[in-house]
């Protein structure tokens, strides 16, 4: 045992291996950036590169980018979201379920749709060429970057905005209608302030999702820092300049980070009642503009690339492409995968364990580091581990246990939220009981606490499976030598634009992915 005053203002009796094991999960994960500090500053070549034009421009390019795609989020999500929950719009279950699938779709598998169908050689080229139209505008650069990752990630927005509509003090619209405010009028005076949390919170998944996005970016040729950080990698024998554009990158994170919790607010946003059903907004005449819109929106954001995905799959396979390869790369993803949700559980456990039955400041503190991982793109976590292990851990350099460590970096605060979820539904007094009876704290915990706490555990090593399977940058850069997944085999085939070869491993990305998201709005509509 070990006596650590967790508690501010007395001792609290902390077991030596849990508080250890939390410790060491901290120390792991402030690794990369402390590898990317040292590196970076040690050579000077931070400073070097932000006195470049080049980087500055880099700079500016990747925070415009992120602010024009929160904007264009927040502007399709929150109209969707009303439309699906407040009004009677027909096919509303289908249109929520519709909206949340663009979730499952990767980034770099939308762009490679969008350049398919849309690009210089794509099908619509094709199909408009009899016309005499040889050149359709150009789809590479900002323009298609903004459009791919707004379609991909606006489920971001529109999910928390939805179950936001949902739950809100309804009282206060009641107020506004019956002072004769319009559904217009109510909606931007009362309803739009209350959703407020819902979509800062979506609004900085979409942010920080943009700035660390790889594959989207490189597909379209759209040079943010995480494309630039990748080709002076890839291209430049000293890596310096690359770990410290990855600083750099780390940097606008956090001041991304800092902006949205200097704009949180102290406002109070809980319902004090909520009167039953929401009231329900009749579209009347509105109603065909308002399916133009949604369909359109899924048409762009779901069908187009599952469309495109299906026709260059049927065009392979008539061209007589085999399709064997994808058995290996599908098997390396999930067990890769495998792997890297286990270890995050595994890792998750002692720290939502402190944290939920030894709270206190370095019980809480410990939990905050596990969450750097949310902050850190996943291109700089790859560069910090490939500096590290090629100086100094060389027996780990190439390594699936380096990759799977990565991943674990990458994803963890998806698991440490579900466990730390579920522990909080445990009853405290069970095990304080079981204690008293003589009973070790292994034993409760393996007989008691862990099997009431085994479904969130399951949920959060789901999570983190799935996103594992989508991660590209940490696998391209990480992934031991002839060790291809599904999402590496779509980046090699797209670069070479080669999409019959991407299609069937993209097909099989979405639809494994699809999955949980239509179990997740379909659990949310029962539960209304």
């Amino acid at each position: 045992m070990a006596i650590v005053a967790l508690g501010g203002r007395r001792a609290v009796d902390v077991p030596v291996v849990l508080l250890g094991a939390s410790m060491l999960v901290a120390a792991a994960m402030l690794l990369p950036l402390a590898y990317l500090l040292v590196r970076a500053t040690s050579t000077g070549a931070i400073w070097d590169e932000l006195a470049t034009e080049s980087t500055r421009e880099a700079l500016v390019r990747t925070g415009v980018l992120a602010a024009a795609v929160t904007a264009g989020t927040v502007a399709v999500a929150v109209p969707l979201a009303w439309l699906t929950v407040r009004t009677d719009l027909p096919l509303q279950k289908v249109w929520s379920v519709l909206f949340a699938l663009p979730l499952a779709v990767p980034s770099y598998v939308g762009a490679f749709t969008l350049v398919a169908a849309l690009g210089p050689r794509g099908m619509l080229q094709d199909a408009l060429e009899p016309l005499g139209i040889e050149r359709l505008p150009e789809i590479y650069g900002f323009g298609g970057a903004w459009l791919v990752l707004t379609l991909f990630t606006f489920p971001y927005v529109y999910l928390p905005a939805r179950a936001a509509l949902r739950g809100i003090d309804r009282s206060m619209e009641e107020a506004a209608r019956g002072l004769g405010s319009g559904a217009l009028s109510t909606f931007f005076r009362v309803t739009l302030p209350q959703l407020r949390p819902a979509i800062a919170a979506g609004a900085l998944l979409v942010a920080l999702y943009t700035l660390s996005d790889f594959g989207a970016v490189s597909i379209l040729r759209f040079d943010s820092l995480t494309r630039v950080i990748y080709i002076r990698y890839t291209s430049s024998f000293d890596r310096s300049s690359a770990a410290a554009l990855a600083l750099m990158l780390v940097a606008l994170t956090f001041v991304v980070l800092a902006i949205e919790a200097s704009t949180r607010g102290r406002g109070r946003y809980h319902a004090s009642s909520r009167h039953g059903a929401p009231h329900i907004v009749r579209l009347g005449r509105w109603r065909w503009p308002a399916l133009a819109l949604c369909g359109a929106v899924a048409g762009a954001s779901l069908v187009l690339p599952v469309s495109v995905i299906v026709y260059w799959l049927v065009r392979g396979i008539q061209g007589g492409q085999s399709l064997e390869f994808v058995r290996e790369a599908a098997f390396n993803s999930v067990y890769a995968s495998g792997l890297g949700a286990l270890v995050a559980v595994v890792a998750a456990m002692p720290v939502a364990l402190l944290a939920v039955r030894h709270p206190g400041w370095l019980s809480g503190l410990l939990e905050r580091i596990t969450y750097a991982g949310f902050g850190l793109p996943g291109i700089t976590i790859a560069l910090a581990l490939v500096f590290f292990a090629a100086n100094y851990a060389t027996f780990l350099y190439q390594t699936l246990a380096l990759l799977v460590f990565a991943y674990m970096v990458r994803f963890l605060p998806q698991a440490v939220g579900a466990v730390r979820a579920s522990l909080l539904q445990v009853n405290p007094n069970t095990e304080k009981a079981a204690q008293g009876l003589g009973r070790g704290r292994a034993y409760v915990f393996s007989r008691i606490t862990l099997p009431q706490v085994l479904p969130g555990v399951s949920g959060g090593a789901a999570l983190v499976f799935l996103t594992v399977m989508k991660e590209l940058p940490a696998t391209l850069l990480l992934s031991p030598i002839g060790f291809d997944t599904l999402a590496t085999e779509i980046w090699s085939a797209t670069t070479e634009a080669l999409f019959a070869r991407a299609a069937l491993p993209a097909l099989l990305l979405v639809a494994i992915s699809s999955v949980p998201m239509i179990m997740t709005v379909l659990r949310e509509d029962r539960g209304q």
